[in-house]
Parts: structure tokens; C-alpha cells; sequence
């Protein structure tokens, strides 16, 4: 998708921004940014959206991503309810990669730093010990001041230039270009439509008359802008609420696949596997053993 350009607020008298974010969502807005963001999820739970993947968040879940790398975070829909007991809570920092100085990366002793910034340009979810330190300091950066600022945020490079316990989010070399104000609400609309309707039929017909276009446009459109057939990304998003139903452990497979939006069990088995690579209850399985 064309992503939306998001200006992120960091004051001239800061090299970086950090904040402790308590509120009701995440937002909608599909955008990308110059900045790196490391992006610490304390609360919350819903599908994210990152380049052209699609996966589901979780609490105690962090993802560094590189510049111009598109992304949003979409809750589950309990959050836009208006429950003022339910809320999402993120610990989120923004720097560009020259932030400390354009000298600093050329240094011998950084020649991490490069690599890392590149790996990051795929997104990388964090884990294990290393997620465990860059939560605390990302706490400590949050209140501190003056060169300590720097000094924790040199330490989060390290960590991360130097650990291998992170997976990547992207594995396409898809290219994300910008996208004028038409285009980003059109786009937008389409996925919140979608992430609001999954569990019923959308026909291209319906979801190509909400695009102001003919469904033969609104294909080769949807197309261009993801690289996926609409149909493909219809399913994607239904494979990911069913994985969190998996996990919540709730519901047996026949009724949540009926409630993801498939028609019939092998249809819904069979893309499954496809997206997921495992069976519904190899899934579960393995999510529980984890």
C-alpha cells in the first residue's frame, strides 16, 4: 500500500524522541517516517501491519523498524468500543539514523550500527534477554535528561547491533513509495473497511463501489498499491484473527473458522497452512509449548 508520510514530533533540542504513550488506540493511519522506531507494546492486542506483512501484537512485544518502512497497529475492535477501562500502552522511540552525529557510524569501532540500520529496513521483533534490557532502558530514557539521554540511547544501539535474538517481519524486497492525501485516505478506508467487515462476504463489487472505482480499476489499483490480490489480503487479515483465537484457546477450530469469515472447514484449513505454513492445531500446539 502507498503509505501516508507521518511528520514525528522530536524538539530541537532533542537528537531523539522517546514517549510513554496510555490511550485508547493505536490509530488507523497507515504511514511511514525518515526516523527508526523502536517500538515497546506493554498493552494491547490486535493485527499490525508492517511493509506487507500482516501479524498479530501482543503485550511484551518489540519491533525495531528501519526508515521509510510503512506500518500501523489496529486493535481488536473491543478497543473502539468506548470502554474507558480499556486501554493500550506503548513505550516508543524515534531517531533518525545521523541522530548522534553523520561521523559516529563511520567509525571502526560502529561498524555494527550500518548493518543494524539495514537488517532494521526488513523490521525486526525482538526477544529474550535482549528485549528484557532495551525494556528497562527505554524506561530510564523516558525520564532522563541531558547526556545520560545519549548515553542510554548508545546502549540501545549496542544491544541491538550486537544480539541475534530478533526474527524479521518483512522477507519481500517489495518498494514503498509515497503517496499523495488522495490516496492515503482511499487506501486507509479499504483496510478499515476490511478490518471492520472480515467476518462477512465483501464482494469486489462492494468493496470496489467504497473505492469510487470499477472492480477491473479497483484490482489493478489494489494490486499496484500491495502487490497482493485484495482477495489475498481479505485472507491474510482472517488467518490472523484466527491465530488469535488459536491462542486464546477459547473457541474450538470449527466455530473459529466460521467466525473468521470462511465458508467451510477445508477452505479454511487449507489457507491456513498456506499462510501460516502449519496446521490450525500445530499452531496451537506450538504457541503452547512456547
Amino acid at each position: 500500500m502507498k503509505p501516508h508520510f507521518h511528520k514525528v514530533p522530536i524538539t530541537l533540542q532533542s537528537s531523539f524522541s522517546i514517549r510513554h504513550d496510555i490511550k485508547s488506540d493505536f490509530g488507523n493511519l497507515w504511514h511511514y517516517h525518515p526516523e527508526l522506531e523502536l517500538h515497546y507494546i506493554i498493552k494491547g492486542e490486535g493485527v499490525r501491519f508492517i511493509g506487507d506483512n500482516i501479524s498479530n501484537f501482543a503485550p511484551n512485544e518489540m519491533i525495531l523498524l528501519g526508515e521509510n518502512l510503512p506500518h500501523t497497529w489496529r486493535c481488536k475492535d473491543e478497543y473502539f468500543q468506548g470502554n474507558p477501562d480499556l486501554k493500550i500502552e506503548a513505550m516508543v522511540i524515534h531517531f533518525l539514523p545521523d541522530c548522534l552525529g553523520k561521523y559516529l557510524i563511520n567509525l571502526p569501532e560502529a561498524y555494527l550500527i550500518p548493518k543494524l540500520f539495514e537488517k532494521a529496513k526488513s523490521g525486526m521483533v525482538i526477544h529474550g534477554k535482549a528485549k528484557e534490557k532495551l525494556a528497562v532502558l527505554m524506561q530510564q530514557a523516558v525520564y532522563a535528561t541531558n547526556i545520560d539521554r545519549i548515553i542510554i540511547l548508545l546502549s540501545i544501539l549496542k544491544i541491538l547491533a550486537e544480539t541475534d535474538e530478533y526474527a524479521m517481519v518483512v522477507t519481500s524486497k517489495n518498494t514503498f513509495y509515497q503517496s499523495n492525501e488522495s490516496e492515503t485516505l482511499r487506501i486507509n478506508k479499504i483496510c478499515n473497511y476490511t478490518l471492520s467487515n472480515y467476518k462477512k462476504d465483501i464482494t469486489l463489487e462492494e468493496i470496489a463501489s467504497l473505492s469510487n472505482l470499477s472492480v477491473t480499476s479497483f484490482c489493478r489499483y489494489f494490486k499496484l498499491m500491495t502487490k497482493k490480490t485484495y482477495y489475498d489480503f481479505l485472507i491474510e487479515i482472517r488467518i490472523s484473527y484466527a491465530c488469535r483465537f488459536l491462542i486464546e484457546n477459547k473457541l474450538p477450530t470449527e466455530m473459529i473458522c466460521f467466525d473468521c469469515g470462511f465458508n467451510n472447514i477445508s477452505n479454511f484449513y487449507r489457507h491456513f497452512k498456506k499462510v501460516t505454513g502449519m496446521t490450525p492445531l500445530d499452531y496451537k500446539r506450538k504457541y503452547l509449548n512456547d
